[in-house]
């Protein structure tokens, strides 16, 4: 029997056989005339999964980074090239307890007694594309630390609660928050293919309370089509790459068919940690639903490997826009150093820097939250010293649900009676703008 866990992705694997690298087809050019969006397709009508073998294919060989290939080599010996490149693989054979972790990575006292708690906690699962990129002797490093659960996050502090957003109170269905007036949020799924240790939906995510079921989407589009002020929607969750191509369509095409929806974003952390996902299939479905904005979420410069570097290529090639948004994490990406090679290195993959989020107060968040203070020393050491696509802005999500609020640095000193602004640069140098207008 199909563990209930990998029922929202579920598709015939003998598709798979039909060619030797669905990431290695070759994209074509978008249509001229073709139609911005389709009709809204009940999922029982979608056609199902197939290859178009009219798409020419290109007998190259299966680009992997070196720690991954070396990962594969010892871990994995018996996959070939076609499994370890198809997505579904690579999540069916996720690295989820105890026993398979250990033999891996070379466990901490904390991390290995938390694994042995798992069941009280975030579930732990990495993908093993992803967990080819954790060292297995440093429990510092920065992927290690984001995926790999310790003892700490059994700790609750003053200040942290399991929902510090408030989500549930402006849910008006399930898995569905409407914060700002025109925009919602819609949570697709509560499943991810890794999860991150400090995530946001904790309380929620992995642990089977949120469904892509069709009466609960239903209800989704039947709320946005009463509220004509909603022209934006976010769909994430979980993770809404995770779905298949045919129930990810369906949730698109019934929002585009929706008229005062003018924008549909999705918020993944996909090409990070399953690069594999991201196929000319799905880029070739995506494209039909323009205006269409991606939010991804990326922690640290060495999640920006060859293949997720080709992931963000052929999104960017079907004309979505990326963005990354990145939490602000101690010991992991706290310092300039770190945060400007990530921010260097998304802009060379085509995404533009766009939130630093400071990590929210969820219940045993403690050991990856620094001083916000520490948010906005790294925002001045990246002005002016970077180009100013590369900087992000930095923002507290307000607990209680009042939304993202923007910190900065204040290069602002006075303003003298002449009406003068006294300015400082990022260089420290004063500067006066005159700030009057003549009668």
């Amino acid at each position: 029997m199909m563990n209930k866990e990998f029922a929202v992705y579920s598709v015939p694997l003998h598709a798979m056989q039909l060619s030797f690298n669905l990431d290695d087809q070759e994209e074509e050019p978008p249509q001229r005339g073709q139609p911005r969006f389709s009709l809204p397709v009940r999922l029982a009508d979608a056609p199902q999964p197939k290859i178009d073998l009219d798409v020419p294919l290109r007998n190259r060989v299966l680009r992997m980074s070196p720690k991954c290939r070396d990962f594969r080599r010892a871990f994995f010996p018996e996959s070939t090239d076609l499994q370890w490149a198809d997505w579904r693989w690579q999540i069916q054979n996720r690295i989820r307890d105890l026993a398979r972790v250990r033999r891996m990575i070379r466990l901490t006292t904390e991390e290995e007694t938390a694994l042995e708690l798992a069941g009280k906690m975030l579930p732990m699962a990495v993908t093993p594309h992803y967990m080819a990129l954790v060292s297995p002797t440093d429990p510092d490093q920065a992927i290690r630390r984001s995926m790999i659960p310790t003892v700490y996050e059994r700790r609750r502090c003053p200040g942290e609660a399991d929902d510090p957003l408030g989500e549930e109170h402006q849910s008006p269905i399930p898995g569905l928050v409407h914060r700002y007036p025109d925009r919602v949020l819609l949570l697709a799924t509560d499943f991810c293919s890794a999860y991150c240790r400090y995530c946001t939906r904790s309380r929620v995510v992995g642990h089977g309370s949120i469904t892509p079921s069709t009466r609960r989407l239903q209800m989704v589009f039947d709320y946005i089509r009463s509220k004509p002020q909603i022209r934006d929607v976010l769909i994430s969750g979980g993770d809404p790459l995770t779905l298949s191509d045919n129930r990810l369509e369906f949730i698109l095409s019934n929002l585009r068919a929706i008229p005062h929806v003018e924008i549909i974003r999705l918020g993944t952390k996909i090409p990070a940690v399953l690069p594999q996902r991201i196929t000319p299939q799905l880029v070739r479905m995506l494209r039909k639903y323009h205006p269409l904005w991606m939010s991804l979420h990326f922690t640290h410069p060495d999640e920006c490997c060859c293949e997720t570097a080709k992931a963000c290529a052929m999104l960017a090639d079907a004309g979505i826009p990326l963005g990354s948004q990145t939490v602000l994490l101690k010991g992991i990406n706290d310092n300039a150093e770190v945060m400007t090679r990530l921010m260097h290195s998304l802009m060379k993959m085509r995404v533009k820097p766009y939130y630093l989020y400071q990590c929210d107060p969820i219940s045993g968040s403690e050991h990856f939250r620094t001083p916000v203070s520490k948010g906005v020393d790294i925002i001045r050491a990246l002005r002016g010293h970077t180009s100013g696509y590369a900087v992000p802005t930095y923002v507290i999500d307000a607990p209680g649900g009042g939304g993202k609020i923007p910190v900065s640095p204040d290069y602002v000193e006075d303003k003298d009676t002449a009406g003068n602004l006294h300015l400082r640069n990022y260089e420290g140098g004063s500067y006066q703008y005159p700030d009057y207008v003549a009668e």
